[in-house]
């Protein structure tokens, strides 16, 4: 008789401790009749109906070929399909590996059972816990009997507060409306914090976003979870140390060139590190300046008519000089004039030409 180790996935619904439970079971091949027989070891309190999952019968292959499944089309590390659930076989006794050794076929590599959420949350059931609010508790006696507040962080805040490091950064967008986009980096010394700030300029095209990172610890390798505040895991926040012109930043999967820094912060890494920071000059990008050509005048009321739809989207009546108006109104220039023609009839006509010196109209 060959023993296998196997397993299979059940998906579980409504539930808070699990999505999958995984149900371990052991194959049994009976060399005899090549018949299977596979039984689920029952686990007390489990709640779940374990026992005999196969009674001894031949296994049909589910290809539809009418063909029954033999020893040597198992081995370890593959998917048994027993009629639609699958098993993965992981393992198996010396007595099976001695057999297939000795009948010259290769039974594979033994693997492990996955992690099972289920039996790691009722393995902290029974686990002892300080209450979370046990220690708030004992800090309030202490308070209330005239005592101190314990604060890790108030002697960095009461020597830093007010000092920020700020940093000049260039992030290479390669999205479809990317590009060079400025920020400015402010790391807090009060509290190892960093804000990034965006630089906007004029007819950029882009929409006005304040900040692209609010206050908080930056992290060198961020673990994203549903439930950041459940994580146990530990992360590794950016120091002053790890900040340097020259160098690039991870900013949640952004990579972004640190090329300038302010006075203060060049004095004090200077004072307190040793460090000199060396700014990094950017290629000057070209500028770009457009000329828009005056349209010829058209003809329709005056040249001041035309130019106001040409500067403005919604054009305004020109300007009249009211003191000139006013001074010169009453005055009318008038000329005579005769009309330069080679035809015989225009010879004798005659003409007045009035300026109106009030608004230069003749």
């Amino acid at each position: 008789m060959l023993n296998f180790k196997a397993y299979f996935l059940e998906p579980v619904v409504e539930s808070q401790t699990e999505n999958y439970r995984i149900r371990k079971c052991t194959i049994y091949f009976y060399l005899d009749d090549d018949t299977f027989h596979i039984i689920e070891p029952r686990v007390a309190n489990s709640g779940i109906p374990q026992g005999i999952f196969l009674k001894r019968a031949k296994l049909p292959k589910p290809d539809g070929s009418g063909e029954d499944y033999d020893w040597p089309d198992l081995c370890l590390g593959m998917d048994l399909n027993v009629y639609g659930r699958v098993f993965r076989i992981i393992d198996c006794d010396e007595f099976t590996r001695s057999y297939y050794a000795n009948e010259g076929a290769n039974i594979g590599n033994a693997e492990d059972y996955p992690e099972d959420p289920f039996e790691k949350a009722r393995s902290m059931i029974n686990m002892k816990q300080i209450p979370p609010d046990q220690a708030e508790f004992k800090n309030y006696i202490e308070v209330k009997l005239k005592g101190g507040r314990p604060n890790g962080g108030l002697k960095e805040f009461l020597d830093n507060d007010r000092r920020v490091l700020c940093f000049k950064i260039l992030w290479d967008d390669s999205s479809y409306d990317g590009g060079e986009k400025f920020y400015a980096l402010n790391f807090f010394l009060s509290d190892n914090s960093v804000e990034v700030k965006e630089i906007n300029t004029q007819n950029s095209g882009r929409h006005p976003f304040p900040k692209l990172l609010k206050r908080q610890k930056l992290a060198k390798q961020p673990i994203l979870t549903h439930c950041p505040g459940m994580s146990l895991r530990t992360e590794e926040y950016y120091m002053p140390r790890d900040i340097r012109c020259g160098e690039t930043i991870k900013i949640y999967g952004r990579d972004c060139l640190i090329f300038d820094c302010d006075d203060f912060t060049k004095k004090w890494y200077q004072q307190e590190l040793g460090m000199g920071q060396q700014p990094m000059r950017l290629p000057a990008a070209a500028p770009t300046v457009q000329y828009q050509p005056v349209p010829p005048y058209n003809g329709y009321g005056t040249e001041q008519d035309s130019m106001g739809s040409v500067i403005s989207l919604q054009k305004k009546a020109p300007k009249v000089n009211m003191k000139k108006m006013f001074k010169q109104d009453m005055h009318i220039l008038r000329f005579n004039a005769k009309l330069v023609s080679t035809e015989p009839d225009d010879e004798n006509r005659e003409f007045i030409i009035s300026f109106y010196c009030g608004d230069d109209t003749i």
